[in-house]
């Protein structure tokens, strides 16, 4: 393994950079990780980065294709077995009941080139229109409110370390602390200024920050941010607070959303959301009156049912404002993801192709078809997304045969109850994984895969910065990567096309597919970005790429931004009785997405052993709930064991579950597929349960 090899971490979107160094066998075991220098994390690492080498020689890892036999276990197989197994029953399939009877459910964690990959093998060589991915599940309202307000959907559309020289910064529902600790240096500069306002209903870890004059808690009801958002626009248009040179000059839309916030005054806003009226004044007005000021929104104002108008509303605030491509101001949502911004952009979604195009647009399926060397009409149309598509599974005249990659539904996907009996109505489910996750206990076929350490390839952070993945060391001797699984399927399959299996030939015609795209990759390639550069989208050849995206126009025909009038809809429901709460999911410090990984680190799990729910200490009282004990969590999809965390940090009508714990610990046992009608994003951040003392947990 070389020495010192520069990478980065495999889990969230800020894409911290690190060194591997060590390994003179070969393995894993005697690898370094160090924290590299680099914008975003400057050196630094969370507990996750830091122990991400334990899992490249986990003592479970999968190293060789698994068959399920008829008793139910599995045994080891070749690989030409296992693919032509999987090329027959795929062809068998389409034969029988269609190509749409095979589906593809993706992932945020695979790189720009597999994501790439992943959706021209759906569509050319199974010819099918269901495939989607779980940034569904994470991104989906964001990017949709962010396509319609700009026309474009970059998470930042600015660098990290433009925050730094802030004096005001506002986190909608997004827990950085926890979920990408690194990033927290950059809101220095606006707690040591008293800026810091974070919008949360529990006093997280990120609320914390504002104490000792750091800033403010602004601690909602969960489920009212759209009236919380609807309310500050009131207070920022009726005291003449906005910026009406730059409203003039750089958006339309601004009458319509003017009517659209009349109704909600202060007051009526404090009676909806719980957010005192001198609070919403204060908020206001240091938006306004801030020297350098940026909105962030992250998922806990996302993941609901009206997500997409929540997300609008922070982007009509910042509008108003005139943050979003000035200066020293901005507006952007926090992709969670590891290559969550790549993952949307290059084909995995439903109705996407290469460089964020329109599947349905002629001359984008025109453009691309020409990469990849086939007649248009070889490309087919829109599918359905994740929470439809998973729905599918199993169903008469639907989903027979479903190929997962880098994702476990089971753990992460709403009602898993659901979930699970789609799987096992399946005739094939093949899932590609490192480990033997929960939804690969209803595989048919497990084809074991790289980890991040041992492959090639690009990732794109949350800023739009494309990011070079460098292989330190060889995997396993049975172990493959997806590229070389979808050229052997693909053979088998008589697909039109090629698919490489070389990383670098396979970005370089993703870059070519992307040309003229909104997400253009077109002047990039690995050997340009293994120069150092600051790559960050759209960068044309010749170009010098983009950090900083709207200074001039937005990426509407006409250049301007659009003010959208959303209403609120769910917020004057009445108070919640007896033991019926509202149950908003989240994340740990210690854990990532569904553990799958995480959970088999030794440190990370000794730390959170157990799905923990966090209660008011009033509430608990009042249920008979103590410390430690163990409480039962239910509605009508199902029942999740927990112990008690009893915290004043959350309100008394609300309480938490992180969602990284499996089986009956699964906090998406009690989650519902309702989902925002817009992005289809399912509401993970408003459930309603009954919670009572006592459970199986002892």
């Amino acid at each position: 393994m070389p020495e010192g090899t520069a990478s980065h971490c495999p889990y969230c979107a800020l894409q911290c950079a690190m060194s591997l160094t060590g390994g003179p066998a070969g393995r894993a075991a005697s690898v370094t990780i160090e924290g590299r220098m680099f914008p975003t994390n400057r050196g630094g690492l969370c507990k996750k980065g830091w122990t991400a080498a334990e899992l490249l020689d986990a003592g479970d890892r999968i190293v060789h294709p698994l068959l399920k036999q008829p008793d139910g276990s599995f045994e080891e197989t070749a690989w030409s077995d296992a693919l032509d197994f999987i090329a027959a029953r795929l062809r068998d399939s389409r034969e029988r009941f269609g190509a749409d009877s095979v589906a593809v459910f993706g992932g945020g964690g695979l790189t720009n080139e597999k994501a790439y990959q992943l959706g021209k093998f759906a569509r050319l060589a199974l010819g099918t229109t269901r495939i989607d991915y779980n940034g569904r599940f994470c991104m989906s309202s964001a990017a949709a409110a962010g396509n319609r307000a700009f026309g474009l959907d970059r998470g930042l559309p600015f660098p990290v370390e433009d925050l730094d020289q802030a004096e005001t910064i506002v986190l909608f529902g997004s827990n950085v602390a926890e979920t990408m600790p690194p990033f927290i240096a950059h809101l220095a500069g606006a707690r040591q200024a008293g800026g810091l306002i974070v919008v949360d209903p529990r006093r997280s870890s990120t609320a914390r920050l504002t104490d000792d004059g750091g800033g403010m808690h602004v601690q909602p009801a969960p489920g009212t941010d759209l009236a919380l958002l609807l309310g500050l626009t009131h207070i920022v248009i009726a005291e003449g607070l906005a910026n009406t040179d730059y409203v003039e000059s750089r958006t339309t839309g601004f009458e319509a959303l003017r009517v659209s916030t009349n109704a909600w005054w202060p007051e009526r806003v404090q009676a909806t959301t719980g957010v005192p009226v001198a609070q919403l004044r204060q908020f206001a007005r240091r938006l306004a009156n801030g020297a350098g000021t940026y909105i962030l929104t992250g998922r806990g104002v996302e993941q609901h049912v009206d997500g997409t108008d929540t997300a609008t509303a922070a982007i009509n605030l910042a509008l108003l404002l005139g943050l979003p491509g000035s200066e020293h101001s901005g507006y952007g949502t926090m992709t969670g993801q590891g290559n969550g911004q790549g993952g949307r952009e290059h084909g995995q979604k439903c109705d996407q192709l290469p460089g964020y195009r329109k599947i349905t647009d002629p001359d984008a399926r025109a453009h691309v078809a020409k990469v990849w060397g086939v007649h248009p009409s070889l490309i087919p149309g829109p599918g359905v997304p994740a929470v439809e598509l998973l729905a599918e599974l199993g169903k008469p005249g639907k989903v027979r045969c479903l190929l997962v990659h880098g994702s476990n539904v089971v753990v992460s996907a709403p009602d898993v109850t659901a979930v699970k009996a789609g799987l096992q109505s399946l005739d094939l489910l093949v899932v590609c994984d490192f480990f033997f996750s929960e939804t690969a206990r209803f595989a048919d076929v497990i084809l074991p895969v790289t980890q991040w350490a041992e492959e090639e390839g690009t990732m794109t952070s949350l800023e739009g910065r494309v990011l070079r993945r460098r292989r330190a060391l060889h995997p396993p001797l049975d172990v493959r990567s997806e590229l070389w699984i979808l050229r052997e399927l693909a053979l088998r399959l008589n697909a039109p096309s090629t698919y490489s299996t070389s990383p670098a030939e396979v970005f370089d015609e993703l870059a070519r597919a992307s040309a003229g795209g909104i997400a253009d990759y077109s002047g990039l390639s690995h050997d340009l970005l293994d120069t150092g550069i600051a790559a960050f989208w759209p960068f044309t050849p010749g170009s010098a790429g983009t950090p900083r995206l709207f200074r001039d126009r937005f990426a509407h025909a006409d250049g301007r931004a659009r003010l959208v009038a959303v209403k609120a809809h769910h917020g004057d429901g009445g108070p919640l009785a007896g033991n019926t709460l509202t149950l908003i999911t989240g994340r740990l410090l210690e854990h990532y997405q569904s553990g799958a990984q995480t959970r088999r680190v030794p440190e990370l799990q000794d730390a959170r052993p157990n799905a923990r729910l966090q209660i008011h200490p009033a509430t608990a009282d009042r249920l008979g709930i103590v410390a430690d004990g163990p409480v039962t969590i239910t509605n009508a999809r199902g029942a999740v064991h927990a112990h008690a965390e009893i915290t004043s940090s959350i309100r008394h009508d609300t309480v938490f579950l992180p969602f990284h714990y499996a089986d009956e610990e699964s906090a998406n046992l009690l989650t519902e597929s309702a989902v925002d009608p817009i992005s289809a994003m399912p509401e993970f951040k408003r459930t309603i349960v009954s919670v009572q003392a006592g459970g199986s947990n002892q």
